[in-house]
């Protein structure tokens, strides 16, 4: 096509007659032609860029899917729900990470968020997510897998300081001293029990629903409350005994939401912070699409980010994901020990 609008071009100043004159109206016509030419050229390759365009996010796209890639329904008895905002514009992918794969030891879900947000942040995602899919099946104990997290973290940070140190020619300078990640590791047995292991991160939300609740309620809102967390990845060594922690049972018709900091970070204009705890109590309360009927996980994270876009008025500044499972296993366990949760906030 440029080659057909130069010829164009070439043939009218060699052929045209009114390329050789010198009057006003000889000159407003080649002005013209000359116009046309340079017009349809710029189309030309705008349509062309577009084009290029579209299959650079189409790939970009399906590289963000295999890294952070769409997970089931259903898992193992578990109906999952999850997504993510990224704070860069265009990406689907930033520094927050999250999975979750059925083994014959359970469910095992890991929530993550690496220092930074966005693109940069990339590297350290398909670092931890890598080693995790292989951990979570060749780990026994919880322990285990984190301690393959904790190496795979830190052979990329090895790699990357050797990459930084080969393009520059000189030894830089703590060149990854302040990446690190922090991460909650999360094993729900078969029998519901719940175990995990947090570096750093915020402890998820459990949604209990409860016909006989007071005041007309259908449940509660509690967190999952554990001890004092461990560090983040990166930050400082891990200690040489990892305690798994037991987190009591998630039991049939139960709701887990795990997030991000960037979630409860979110701020609106006034500078206030997202208000987690009541969306989540507001979704249990209005059954997230029945009064009567069951907390839906896709239910509950459409109204988590429908009402988070509201309150920061548009994406947040930093990444945010919401992981949602909700036990529909039929057989119910016999509750034992306490239940998670420090406080809870009463659905009306």
């Amino acid at each position: 096509m440029p080659a057909v609008w130069g010829a164009v071009a070439v043939t009218y100043e060699l052929a045209c007659p009114l390329a050789r004159q010198d009057g006003l109206g000889a000159r407003l016509v080649t002005s013209a032609v000359l116009l046309v030419v340079g017009t349809g050229l710029v189309l030309h390759v705008r349509r062309g860029l577009l084009r290029e365009l579209r299959q650079v996010r189409r790939v970009a796209g399906a590289a963000q899917d295999v890294l952070l890639r769409p997970l089931p329904p259903r898992l193992d008895g578990l109906r999952v729900a999850a997504a993510r905002l990224a704070a860069d514009r265009g990406a689907t992918v930033g520094g927050d990470l999250y999975e979750a794969l059925g083994t014959e030891h359970g469910v095992r879900v890991v929530m993550g968020d690496v220092r930074g947000h966005g693109i940069a942040a990339l590297g350290t995602v398909a670092a931890v997510l890598g080693s995790f899919r292989e951990a979570v099946h060749d780990e026994a104990a919880l322990d285990g897998v984190l301690r393959r997290l904790e190496r795979a973290h830190a052979r990329h940070l090895r790699e990357r300081a050797r990459a930084e140190h080969s393009a520059h020619g000189v030894e830089p300078e703590h060149p990854v001293a302040e990446e690190f990640v922090t991460l909650l590791l999360l094993e729900i047995g078969h029998d519901g029990r719940m175990r995990a292991l947090n570096c750093g991160h915020p402890w998820p939300y459990v949604l209990r629903e409860d016909a006989t609740a007071p005041d007309g309620g259908r449940g509660r809102v509690a967190p999952l409350a554990g001890d004092g967390p461990l560090p983040p990845l990166g930050l400082f060594p891990l200690p040489a005994e990892l305690p798994v922690l037991g987190c009591g049972r998630l039991l049939p018709g139960e709701t887990l939401v795990l997030h991000t900091d960037g979630v409860e970070d979110a701020r609106d204009a006034r500078g206030r912070f997202f208000p987690l705890p009541a969306v989540l109590a507001e979704a249990l309360g209005a059954g997230c699409g029945g009064r009567t009927g069951p907390v839906l996980p896709h239910a509950v994270l459409s109204t988590v980010l429908a009402r988070l876009l509201r309150h920061a008025g548009g994406p947040p500044g930093d990444d945010a994901a919401v992981l949602v499972l909700r036990n529909d296993r039929r057989q119910a366990p016999r509750r034992q020990g306490a239940p998670v949760g420090r406080r809870a906030h009463r659905v009306t």
